[in-house]
Formats: C-alpha cells, sequence, structure tokens
C-alpha cells in the first residue's frame, strides 16, 4: 500500500497526516483500530496478528516499511 493509500485511509479516521512516515501513520491507525502499533516491527519476520490487514505490507522486505 503506498504512502496516499494510507493518508486516505487516515483522513477517512479522522487522523491529523501531519509529517508522519508511512510507517508511523499505520501505527496511528493501528492504535486508533484498539490493535498494537508494530508495523515494521516484526525484526524476525514472524508476527502472530494473522488478521492485521498491514500484514503483508508489514512483512514485506524492510525497504518498503520504513517508507
Amino acid at each position: 500500500m503506498n504512502i496516499k493509500q494510507v493518508a486516505a485511509i487516515a483522513k477517512k479516521r479522522e487522523i491529523k497526516l501531519g509529517k508522519l512516515k508511512k510507517a508511523d501513520l499505520i501505527r496511528t491507525i493501528q492504535l486508533q483500530e484498539g490493535n498494537f502499533d508494530c508495523f515494521g516491527k516484526a525484526t524476525t519476520g514472524e508476527c502472530n496478528q494473522l488478521n492485521c490487514c498491514w500484514r503483508s505490507d508489514c512483512l514485506a522486505p524492510r525497504k518498503q516499511a520504513n517508507h
């Protein structure tokens, strides 16, 4: 998911974008959803959040998760 798509989700949830990076914005959305703010933090490549809508983007190669 690119930053424009993430920003659109944030706007729908009335989250102020500010100068947040993609990963930080997703973590803010995760918290608002009542989930762990763990996007991009699975350093071992393992995650037990099987129903997370960010999962595939999160577990992608690290260079994508930091945008």
